[in-house]
């Protein structure tokens, strides 16, 4: 056993964080869980008192989002000269404010399971839903951040993901933080029950395998219908991030994108649609800006070119947005981010804080006005994102008119060929498994990809690889049971745990 208090169990409250961290996306290395979860489940459950329970929480947080988000600090090689010296600040400041969710947590599960005197399925319970209601807490809270769910572990399982499409990545992510924090029961100093530990520990470890046969259940039924008159073109022309707004490219860099438009149609066919990256169009649009009207070569016949670039109304805000205009440069819709970057598209506190934004400009971006369902021609109605807007689930759809499918256009080139474009695109695939909706992806340098309502990939451009991709657009399900009532779901899971897990201690020991 780890001793009662000391830097040993301090060591070993943060290597079990680190280690955690690499059963996500894009290692995948998932019995690491197993001794991680019940780790923290064990310190959780020793800690003397809520101080220590809360100081090693804390410190298991550092290392799970420190190796998870390591990868942040790509961001600061871009422009190396100016901000080269922030980056470890910034991977080892975010690591340690997220760590604070789960701290929150640890600090729960010991004070609940002391009052409550819990025996040890019920603490089980009482550790994944006290995860699961700060893994909520933190998709919201200083406009949210919720990076890597637990859920999102079940990346390259397709089956073990469609699950979120009843209960949601909330729910998906309760269910494997009850299996992973199982083994607890084996050696916690709890109020035994009648069942044998290593029975209870069997049973619910078979959670998983009932998992998977769920998701291969809804996916043997699995039937999609491609829309016939639809031909998308993804543009994905991997221009660098340090070279994207010199002056002197930028010109260069439009050409390039309206030359991959316009190349030779390929087996399937002449696209309708053309859609670029996130800010590919390197230039600031004015309301009377003629430069859409001079991307018309680009543009399908009575079709729309769909791409992202930083707009100024005549109020002199600036927006990131998305833009849609037809073949004769006319410009059909718009969208704004309404999910922006904190230090990436805006500062907090600027009137504190002396820090200038990574992204190009001095001034702070505009936030737009939440999730939109925009219609253009030719194209079913489809809910619009920019970049990292595509994490917050059960954000992203405009509940009073439905898309038919969601398009999310993005610049990971900021994070070179790290882990986070390839955690960004899991948390995609999850959107379109609970919304029970195509996901049309368009990434910079990558990853570009066409995912279907069941959350698969058809068809996709690897990671730093310059081509464009045709694919039809497949057409949505029936509305999902997330899509109707959201992360409430997932929530009341969490709470409804916490509270039979203490409730049904407080009775038994009253009688």
């Amino acid at each position: 056993m780890i001793a009662a208090a000391g830097w040993r169990r301090w060591l070993f409250a943060f290597s079990m964080g680190a280690l955690a961290a690499a059963a996500l996306p894009p290692f995948y290395i998932l019995p690491v869980l197993w001794l991680s979860f019940s780790g923290l489940a064990y310190l959780n459950l020793t800690a003397n008192c809520w101080r220590q329970a809360f100081f090693e929480g804390w410190l298991f947080g550092v290392g799970w989002f420190g190796a998870g988000l390591y990868w942040v600090g790509h961001a600061f090689l871009v422009d190396a000269e100016r901000y080269v010296y922030l980056m470890p600040f910034a991977v080892i400041g975010i690591a340690i404010g997220m760590a604070i969710f789960i701290a929150i947590s640890s600090v729960s599960v010991n004070v609940i399971a002391r009052r409550f005197k819990l025996d040890r399925f019920s603490y089980v319970l009482l550790f994944a839903g006290c995860w699961i209601l700060l893994e909520w807490f933190r998709s919201w809270i200083l406009t949210g951040f919720p990076w890597n769910p637990l859920g999102s572990v079940w990346g390259s399982l397709p089956e073990m993901m469609q699950v979120a499409s009843y209960i949601g990545t909330l729910g998906l992510s309760f269910m494997t933080a009850v299996v992973f924090a199982a083994p607890i029961i084996m050696v916690a100093n709890v109020r035994p029950v009648t069942v044998k530990p290593w029975i209870m520990v069997l049973a619910l470890s078979l959670t998983l395998p009932a998992i998977w046969g769920v998701g291969a259940w809804r996916l043997s039924a699995a039937h999609i219908v491609m829309h016939d008159d639809i031909l998308l073109r993804l543009v994905q022309p991997v221009i660098p991030q340090a070279l994207k707004w010199k002056s002197e490219l930028r010109q260069q860099h439009v050409l390039k994108q309206m030359a991959m438009s316009n190349r030779t149609a390929g087996p399937a066919g002449k696209p309708t649609h053309v859609i670029w990256a996130e800010t590919n169009v390197p230039y600031l649009i004015d309301p009377n800006s003629p430069l859409p009207s001079s991307l018309a070569a680009a543009v399908p016949r009575h079709g729309a070119l769909i791409f992202g670039a930083p707009r100024r109304d005549e109020a002199g805000k600036v927006y990131n947005s998305m833009f849609a205009i037809d073949d004769e440069g006319a410009v059909q819709a718009t969208f704004d981010k309404f999910h922006l970057v904190p230090f990436g598209e805006y500062v907090p506190f600027r009137g504190i804080l002396p820090l200038e934004k990574l992204t190009a400009g001095r001034g702070d971006f505009t936030p737009g006005f939440g999730p939109q369902t925009l219609a253009i021609r030719e194209l079913p109605p489809f809910a619009a994102l920019i970049c990292y807007e595509v994490i917050f689930s059960g954000q992203i759809v405009n509940s009073e008119v439905r898309p038919e499918w969601i398009l999310n256009i993005t610049n990971d080139a900021w994070f070179g060929p790290s882990s986070g474009p390839r955690q960004h695109l899991v948390q995609a695939q999850l959107r379109a498994i609970e919304e029970g909706l195509s996901l049309v992806r368009v990434a910079n340098t990558g990853i570009s990809a066409v995912i279907d309502p069941y959350g698969r990939i058809i068809d996709r451009i690897e990671l730093d690889q310059s081509g464009v991709l045709d694919s039809p657009l497949p057409k949505p399900l029936a509305a999902t049971v997330f899509s109707a009532f959201g992360q409430r779901i997932g929530l009341g899971i969490a709470i409804f745990a916490i509270l039979i897990s203490a409730g049904f201690s407080y009775f038994r020991n009253r009688h």
